[in-house]
């Protein structure tokens, strides 16, 4: 397994952790990542994701809301949520990774994770917020 997914892994652990515990304090979060198992690189790569969710959580969930038709947030399966939050963040604010890169890890961590259902809610909400916010065509463009 790669590091960059690892890190997706981790971070996918430690949200769901703090989001069941109902405590997202940079210190719950900082225990939860030195608690988990994975190399240094990983860490690291789901320190940025869990710190990059967290700071941009309203705006992350406006953007998934807007593009989960008949799907409230509080509805969805918390693992496919917290798998959504972190591909968007990545999606929006990460652009030094490309767009089908994020969307295809997503749909592993899913298939890994989630549901049988997963992958694909996981992808149909995933593409529309690329095509939402003009990443669909800059992915082309390269």
């Amino acid at each position: 397994m790669g590091t960059r997914r690892k890190g997706r892994e981790l971070a996918l652990q430690v949200l769901y952790e703090a989001n069941i515990k109902g405590d997202m304090s940079p210190a719950a979060l900082e225990f939860g990542l030195s608690h988990a198992v994975g190399s240094t690189k990983a860490k690291e790569f789901a320190r940025r994701l869990v710190f990059g969710v967290v700071g941009h959580l309203e705006e992350i969930n406006r953007v998934i809301e807007k593009s989960s038709e008949h799907w409230r947030l509080d509805r969805m399966a918390k693992v496919d949520l917290i798998i959504l939050q972190v591909a968007t963040y990545e999606l929006l604010f990460c652009p030094d990774i490309p767009v089908q890169v994020t969307i295809d890890e997503a749909l592993e961590v899913g298939k890994r994770y989630g549901a049988e259902d997963s992958p694909p809610f996981i992808n149909g909400i995933l593409d529309h917020v690329a095509q939402s916010a003009g990443l669909k065509e800059r992915a082309q463009l390269r």
